[in-house]
């Protein structure tokens, strides 16, 4: 055993790839049509996506929102964890982006399961949280308090504390809130970064670690993943 996060080298890199992920065909072209983007590095990592899918299947999720879907693969991660009667709500602003998304979401036959929200996914969550019946963009999926049990939100950093509360009112208790990217490639530690993505996320760790009513581990994969669970009494 250690006490310290053993160092990734890239041969390392590629023998957990190599032992690790296992990935369908459709999932593989996916990343490769994504990595011709200029913004191909705000695509999750397939380990990443693999970890995803896992989580969800542990938590039991049935009602999942994806907040920062880019071009749909950790959609496609959540969407084929989820059971037969699952639903997932991804949120963006990218018309661009997420019709690559909805390619591979028929593709691979998961479309059925996932809605899409064009937007402000501030406004989304607001809205879900004061609906009183499920939105046209959403049908069947849920809403008011306590209507979800897993939220991945990897959007606009600088919003990240915005939207952290909304996201727990929306988590049902003992839901999950699972937050990508919370080392921001180690420049949350260094006080000499002050920048608006970097103060945001820097913001949501401290919240969520002085929160009493949450459970959380912040993971050293990939990024740096936070793992913020709702406790059943608040």
């Amino acid at each position: 055993m250690s006490r310290k996060n053993i160092q990734l080298t890239e041969k390392l890199e590629e023998y957990i790839f190599r032992f690790s992920v296992r990935e369908s065909s459709s999932f593989q072209r996916l990343r490769e049509e994504t990595a011709r983007l200029a913004q191909a590095n705000m695509q999750i990592s397939p380990e990443e996506g693999q970890f995803l899918g896992i989580l969800s299947k542990i938590s039991g999720a049935k009602r999942i929102i994806e907040i920062g879907t880019f071009t749909g693969y950790s959609s496609l991660c959540f969407a084929s964890a989820l059971p037969e009667d699952g639903k997932l709500l991804c949120c963006d602003i990218s018309e661009e982006w997420t019709k690559i998304a909805k390619k591979f979401w028929k593709e691979t036959g998961l479309e059925q399961k996932i809605s899409l929200k064009i937007g402000s996914a501030l406004e989304t969550l607001q809205v879900l949280l004061e609906s009183r019946t499920s939105p046209e963009w959403a049908p069947d999926f849920g809403f008011g308090p306590s209507s979800t049990d897993l939220v991945f939100l990897d959007a606009d950093k600088e919003n990240y504390p915005d939207y952290y509360p909304l996201i727990l009112k929306l988590l049902k208790p003992g839901g999950l809130l699972i937050a990508d990217n919370v080392l921001w490639d180690g420049s949350v530690a260094d006080d000499s970064h002050q920048e608006p993505s970097t103060v945001g996320i820097r913001k949501f760790n401290e919240l969520v670690y002085g929160d009493p009513n949450v459970e959380v581990s912040l993971v050293p994969i990939a990024d740096g993943v936070s793992l913020i669970r709702k406790n059943f009494r608040e």
